[in-house]
């Protein structure tokens, strides 16, 4: 299969587009802040929903309020190529996060339009509803949203999530018809800039991720005797404090004998009553586990439950754990991430292969149909910040990755 190396994306249209939308909920500080379901959010959508037209796309809106951009293919009743990604940022959110991945798949469609030409499946690009919460948008998509449980999907905006989704066209009520299958959609592919070091690190200039990791978070509660700081003995202590750094450094462990090579994080600690005389009796901490093998994080959460059931005889003291949340990883197909080496071969680009230990719109879609993932340089390894950058060079090769990757899924599929 011959990547079609004439074409290549629009490198400035791109970077004015990339350089519009960051003036959309931009701060004081540079950071922006367009958080889903704002005034800012639906600002954002309407040049997106433009430049989807311009491109030749027709634009619908799914009950999950999820913006979607169909470019025709030359069999309109064949399954669609999907990309994509999302508008909305966090509170202090970079110009390039889950923007650059909308705005390279209308790059796609409108390169094609220039063309003059079609794929032989339709092409999306779809622009997800509130990524950086909720992730109703794409967990709609995948079937995955508890329909029972709409208070799960509370914005940050503290209104109701029904409300919230008739203000972008969708409905919670008819949530149900968002839902895609495999047989609708032939394969998604989202690029994403890595929010991470190592492409730089290792001078490479394309990430193929090998998918994104599942999660295991805990919350733990361990529970001691509060007493004085002076007059009790060192032998008579029950030190939650202590209990906990020992569970700290356990959970380093942890993750550091694993060969897999996962991640584990204490990110959160609360001491009680937190006073310079008093022997900490109670504290709260969060467990956040991360790894692309489901095996893995399970004999993780085990070893951990070992751990806590040998502190707490060790310290007197008694923990309790409580599971906050569970994410199973969702791998990249392997015949697309061999699409892109393939790519990145032809167009002399330096890649690497890497797992994303983030969460993305891609995790969910990979539940429903062959997923891939690819990633460029964030400086410094920043994001979520004002300081993210990822190069204009850097972007358009991306963005082309993409574009190339498309067109050979288009003759394999």
């Amino acid at each position: 299969m011959a990547v079609i190396t004439k074409l290549r994306i629009n490198s400035d249209r791109l970077h004015n587009r990339i350089n519009h939308l960051a003036e959309i909920g931009q701060q004081p500080s540079g950071s922006i802040c367009r958080l889903a379901f704002t005034p800012e959010d639906l600002q954002a959508r309407q040049p997106v929903k433009q430049w989807m037209l311009e491109a030749g796309m027709a634009v619908r809106i799914d009950a999950a309020g999820n913006l979607i951009g169909r470019y025709p293919g030359k069999n309109n009743t064949a399954p669609v190529l999907a990309t994509g990604s999302h508008l909305d940022t966090v509170p202090t959110g970079g110009r390039y996060d889950g923007v650059l991945g909308v705005l390279a798949g209308i790059e796609v469609a409108q390169t094609l339009k220039e063309n003059g030409l079609q794929l032989h499946h339709p092409l999306e690009v779809i622009v997800f509803t509130d990524e950086e919460s909720t992730m109703i948008g794409c967990q709609a998509m995948a079937g995955t949203v508890l329909l029972d449980t709409p208070n799960r999907y509370q914005p940050k905006t503290g209104e109701s999530i029904q409300c919230c989704l008739e203000r972008l066209g969708g409905s919670w009520e008819q949530l149900r018809t968002a839902t895609r299958s495999r047989a609708d959609m032939a394969a998604f592919v989202e690029l994403h800039v890595e929010q991470g070091a190592i492409l730089e690190r290792n001078g490479v200039s394309i990430g193929i991720v090998q998918g994104v990791v599942g999660m295991q978070r805990q919350k733990i509660t361990i529970i001691g005797q509060a007493n004085h700081a002076g007059t009790t003995p060192m032998e008579m202590r029950q030190d939650a404090l202590i209990a906990a750094a020992e569970l700290i450094l356990g959970v380093r462990k942890i993750a550091l004998k694993m060969p897999s090579q996962p991640v584990a994080t204490v990110g959160y600690i609360n001491v009680l009553p937190n006073a310079v005389n008093i022997i900490p009796g109670q504290v709260e901490l969060s467990v956040d586990m991360r790894d692309l093998s489901q095996n893995c994080l399970e004999e993780m959460l085990a070893l951990l439950q070992d751990k806590i059931i040998a502190i707490a005889d060790s310290t007197n003291t008694q923990i309790l754990i409580q599971p906050l949340l569970t994410v199973k990883p969702s791998l990249a197909d392997p015949e697309i991430q061999q699409s892109m080496k393939s790519v990145c071969q032809q167009l002399e680009l330096s890649y690497l292969s890497l797992p994303s230990r983030a969460g993305h719109d891609a995790l969910e879609m990979g539940r429903i149909t062959d997923m891939g993932m690819i990633f460029v340089p964030s400086q410094g390894g920043i994001s979520h910040s004002e300081a993210e950058y990822t190069s204009p060079e850097h972007c358009t090769q991306g963005a082309n990755v993409l574009l190339q990757t498309l067109l050979l899924l288009d003759q394999s599929r």
